[in-house]
């Protein structure tokens, strides 16, 4: 069916709006289609004034904001949920007992393209791989690649008025989004499991086989014309997990990556995160020259061990999305200087019921000052780390008073990382406000 034909005149509740933008995007495509809709939204308005600012020219939008009401998930024809909604929301049961459809953005899009669909998931590297393959598939095939899913400020849906058969599109899913394929029974055509790591824990209660199960809806789907690209941490999992796969299963060794090759972004697990790209590129038929051309010109993406500037003969690396110990420690490892500790870590924040003892340890191991943005992360970080140190330990409420410490930690020759290891909320709004208070102060440093 025509997209624009099945939106039209449909009546859609939106479970949840949110700021990042993709909520504001996906509202403004369907009542652009004639959509009846209303958006829910357990914030308040105030709280929600930079998106509904930019929903305001839109009459057919009713709001009900502060509260969800159980009578929105009974009487519409759709629901359409955000990521992050609770495994057990009552509003979501309440509307599949009424056997009204719960979609998602990224799983409803899926539905209706006519293009090959990459989807992209695992605990660590999964932005990386979607927009290193974004960087080389624009070589090989330009006009015809587009990103969308977990990508900030982007919904997916919109992307049907743009693709066509023949393009390819690359979708980063995070968990929750794989819960709407798994809603869908669907699979991308090619599927990228990066690695399976402890991450959201707070969301799952605890329960690493439910957030395994999600993840593991980017191949449940899938047929045999379909491919399986994991990464060897990831094929690991899937073995312990004795998980069946109908498709091809291609395991990207890090053996893939040539050594000869002149790579920008430093770190072992972004040489996985290149196998997985390599992977993907072969089975689109893209030839080695353009793999070897697109690998060694790309320089990483904003947030993930993103090297901001050099000042002072100081280096600053924002890697806010390293929002668990494994992703800490990937920065850490990467950047290390094993002649002399030579890092002042910005580190700590939320917690998502997450173990620190391991980062604990390389933190101890590696740097030379720690800067701890307080929460119960930085709780637990403190409970692990010895009382006594040969390095200085400050905790801050603020960007600005953690880069302040830092700076007084940082002489020439240093690395000054942002690599929390712990959710932002609390003292951020989100991970991404988190690093770009960070990059703001970096720039503004003489």
């Amino acid at each position: 069916m025509n997209y624009k034909t099945y939106f039209k005149g449909k009546k859609i509740t939106m479970l949840g709006l949110g700021l990042l933008g993709r909520g504001v995007n996906v509202a403004k495509f369907l009542v652009e289609l004639g959509a009846d809709l209303t958006v829910t939204d357990l914030k308040s308005a105030e709280a929600l004034a930079p998106s509904l600012k930019q929903l305001a020219k839109f009459k057919n939008i009713r709001y009900v904001l502060s509260e969800h009401k159980l009578e929105d998930f009974q009487n519409c024809d759709m629901v359409i949920k955000a990521a992050g909604v609770p495994l057990n929301s009552p509003y979501v049961a309440e509307a599949k007992k009424n056997k009204i459809p719960v979609e998602m953005d990224a799983s409803l899009f899926a539905k209706f393209t006519p293009a090959t669909i990459v989807g992209v998931t695992g605990t660590r590297g999964k932005s990386t791989v979607t927009h290193f393959l974004k960087h080389v598939l624009d070589i090989a095939y330009p006009g015809h690649v587009f990103v969308g899913g977990n990508v900030r400020g982007m919904a997916t849906l919109p992307l049907l008025k743009n693709v066509k058969i023949g393009d390819v599109v690359i979708l980063e899913l995070d968990s929750w989004q794989m819960q709407g394929f798994g809603d869908a029974k669907l699979s991308p055509h090619i599927s990228v499991f990066t690695n399976f790591l402890p991450d959201h824990l707070n969301y799952y209660k605890g329960n690493m086989k439910k957030y395994f199960d999600d993840k593991a809806n980017i191949f449940k789907y899938q047929n045999e014309d379909g491919a399986l690209i994991v990464g060897e941490q990831a094929a690991r999992e899937l073995k312990s997990q004795k998980s069946k796969v109908k498709s091809q299963v291609l395991v990207a060794k890090k053996s893939l990556v040539s050594k000869a090759w002149k790579i920008k972004i430093p770190g072992e697990h972004n040489r996985a995160n290149i196998a997985c790209v390599i992977a993907v590129c072969r089975e689109l038929d893209v030839d080695e020259q353009t793999i070897k051309k697109g690998v060694e010109s790309f320089t990483g993406v904003p947030g993930r061990l993103e090297l901001v500037r050099t000042a002072g003969g100081i280096k600053y690396y924002n890697d806010t999305t390293a929002t668990t110990p494994d992703g800490n420690s990937a920065a850490l490892l990467a950047l290390e200087n094993k002649a002399k500790k030579n890092i002042v870590l910005i580190a700590g924040g939320a917690d998502k019921e997450l173990d620190y003892t391991d980062m604990a340890k390389l933190v101890h191991k590696t740097v030379k000052g720690l800067v701890l943005i307080e929460g119960a992360a930085t709780e637990k970080l403190l409970a692990l780390i010895p009382k006594k140190t040969s390095y200085p330990v400050f905790i801050v409420d603020s960007m600005k008073g953690a880069l302040a410490y830092a700076e007084e930690i940082a002489r020439r020759g240093d690395t000054v990382l942002l690599s929390p290891g712990a959710a932002s909320f609390g003292v951020f709004k989100n991970e991404f406000d988190r690093g770009d208070q960070f990059v703001k102060l970096v720039n503004k440093l003489s």
